[in-house]
């Protein structure tokens, strides 16, 4: 075994102790001395027995995903070192098949070795959902989901790899040309997501309900927004979890409810959550979103070039990579790319705790009050066994809405106000 290889093990070996010793000591819904006794301590809505499920899930939930990022950059790690890509590339070379041809098969390959490398993390998730009675999905719809999956990836990867690879191999700031491209293709793929990839996954329907249906027209009508953009989706044979999306660009864009969550919520707190959502209608944030997809992608593209250019010249020859055009520098484009996508975390997750801010306060100033705020948290937070309070390293990487703890407190301070 190449000793890069060895030592990536022994890192990442350590890292594992590590953060799982850390998030475990971190662990446990503790709140702040003056939030003890109110609505936001989990202590008064939760038992015992939820509270330790809740303190230990979280942290077995959250470990996995910080090693599910290290575990997929050593799949390229070692596809790289261990001289697989260099390998198959010679391979492919001799088939003289045209470059677009090999490129393609070579995506392939790789996208399956690491569909593969991965099952191990994602079906240690999917088991742990499983014994906290999270997920209700039989393993072999989960199966079926993960597949289809694969084969999203995989084409997109394979579209996203040919055009870039032509772009690599003519030279100049092929990075800025890619940018470019990129900015079409985002908004494709948002466009089609809601219409074309989640169909996939779940059924869609009108809401089951006529009575809510109405008074969520009407709350829909006097916010402006069209009415037949409202759905119910089907969650209830994959998990007990509650939730409720916006999705989707221009024609496109809905808003999503869970059956979920039409089950187990009252009519205040399904209204407060629909109001909460055409928050995000009406601020297009979805909009801001694409925005801030373009500039990021900008910032990948721009650095991963000098990230690219750096590594293969201190390890091209190790390698076989010479320059960035061959196919052989495929994996390594990936580990720049999630590796920057990882690091990126803290940023995005921040303007998503912002836009989900700005839309609680849309919610409740759009219903006119916010007492059915904090039971619905409560309860969003029961389902999900989720940490009222997380961790800071938590809130950084993982949050992608404010805790539970401050959107109690903000709701309870709206209503305060408001009397």
């Amino acid at each position: 075994m190449p000793k890069a290889i060895r030592l990536y093990c022994l890192w990442f070996a350590l890292y594992v102790v590590v953060i799982g010793i850390g998030l475990w000591l971190s662990s446990g819904n503790t709140v702040p001395a003056a939030f003890r006794g109110t609505p936001a301590d989990p202590a008064t809505f939760l038992s015992p027995d939820q509270l330790r499920e809740s303190g230990v899930y979280s942290a077995q939930r959250n470990w996995l995903f910080f090693i599910s990022y290290p575990w997929q950059w050593g799949v390229y790690v070692i596809l790289l070192f261990g001289g697989f890509a260099k390998s198959w590339e010679a391979k492919l070379e001799q088939t003289r098949l045209p470059f677009a041809a090999r490129l393609a098969v070579l995506a392939v390959m790789i996208s399956a070795v690491a569909f593969v490398a991965q099952l191990p993390v994602r079906f240690t998730g999917y088991m742990l959902s499983r014994s906290h009675h999270i997920s209700t999905q039989p393993f072999a719809g989960w199966v079926r989901d993960k597949l289809v999956a694969f084969g999203i990836d995989t084409l997109i990867t394979l579209a996203v790899a040919v055009v870039a690879f032509w772009f690599i191999r003519r030279g100049g700031r092929w990075w800025l040309k890619l940018w470019l491209l990129s900015i079409p293709f985002t908004l494709f793929l948002m466009y089609i997501q809601p219409v074309v990839i989640d169909p996939l996954y779940n059924q869609f329907s009108r809401l089951s309900d006529p009575e809510l249906e109405l008074s969520i027209e009407r709350l829909a009508a006097e916010a402006g927004i069209p009415t037949e953009r409202i759905f119910e989706v089907d969650m209830s044979t994959k998990t007990n979890a509650l939730n409720a999306y916006v999705d989707g660009i221009g024609p496109s864009l809905r808003i999503v409810l869970w059956d979920t969550t039409l089950q187990r919520m009252t009519r205040d707190e399904v209204l407060l959550i629909v109001a909460h959502e055409i928050g995000h209608y009406v601020m297009h944030h979805l909009e801001w979103s694409v925005l801030g997809a373009v500039g990021g992608s900008l910032a990948m593209l721009g650095l991963g070039s000098i990230a690219l250019r750096f590594l293969i010249r201190r390890w091209g020859k190790a390698w076989g990579i010479r320059e960035p055009g061959q196919a052989a520098a495929l994996p390594l484009m990936l580990l720049l790319l999630s590796v920057v996508s990882f690091a990126s975390l803290p940023v995005s997750n921040a303007v998503s705790r912002q836009a989900e801010s700005a839309a609680d306060r849309y919610a409740e100033q759009l219903i006119g009050h916010s007492s059915s705020a904090v039971s619905m948290h409560q309860k969003l937070a029961k389902a999900t066994l989720d940490e009222i309070d997380p961790p800071w390293l938590v809130k950084l990487f993982r949050s992608t809405h404010p805790s539970a703890l401050e959107r109690i407190a903000d709701a309870q301070a709206f209503e305060n106000r408001s009397k």
